[in-house]
């Protein structure tokens, strides 16, 4: 009887079950994508009161692009009131602001989305329990809004985000430990 067969068998379910799981560059980037946190809106707030802030608004050309109107004169009983109101064509790009903020009259505004593109590398413990992933973002849907600021929407940006291995798989983990990778 020929016991090749079954040495075959068993040398594959010993080194099967021996094997590490490695969290790969799909899986990582499908859990970064899904994660809330990490792809977002970057936001900006408007003060609507300042005059500085009326002016950076004319000269982004935001009033002649239709977003928003600019009192440029006020008189001194409207002192503390808006110099800046938002079109109906702006409503899009209006972020929900704090009650705290409406009544002192600023406003969130969109600038872009902030979306994970890729991931750059995946680096796994001596135990195989635990992964930093380094991971890009860029800039996505900038909006007329980008121009008050000095954000450079064409670049990526690199981040790190950790992982743990569990009995599921690897998750995403939120708040890592101090102590999270093997010191080099």
């Amino acid at each position: 009887m020929n016991k090749s067969p079954l040495i075959l068998i068993i040398f594959c379910i010993i080194t099967g079950s021996c094997h590490r799981t490695e969290l790969s560059h799909d899986e990582a980037l499908k859990q970064l994508k899904q994660e809330k946190d990490l792809s977002g809106v970057l936001g900006y707030d408007i003060y609507c009161s300042d005059p500085i802030y009326a002016r950076k608004v004319l000269e982004a050309g935001l009033e002649s692009a239709g977003l928003v109107t600019v009192q440029r004169t006020q008189k001194l009983v409207d002192a503390g009131k808006p110099l800046i109101v938002f079109t109906p064509k702006s409503q899009s790009f209006l972020l929900p602001t704090p009650d705290i903020d409406k009544a002192t009259h600023i406003q969130k505004v969109k600038l872009a989305d902030e979306d994970v593109i890729e991931v750059d590398n995946v680096r796994t413990n001596s135990s195989g329990d635990k992964a930093l992933v380094e991971y890009s973002t860029a800039f996505k849907n900038v909006t007329p809004f980008a121009k008050l600021t000095t954000v450079d929407f064409n670049r990526t940006k690199t981040n790190k985000a950790y992982f743990v291995l569990s009995d599921e798989g690897w998750k995403l983990q939120k708040k890592p430990d101090v102590s999270y990778m093997d010191p080099k």
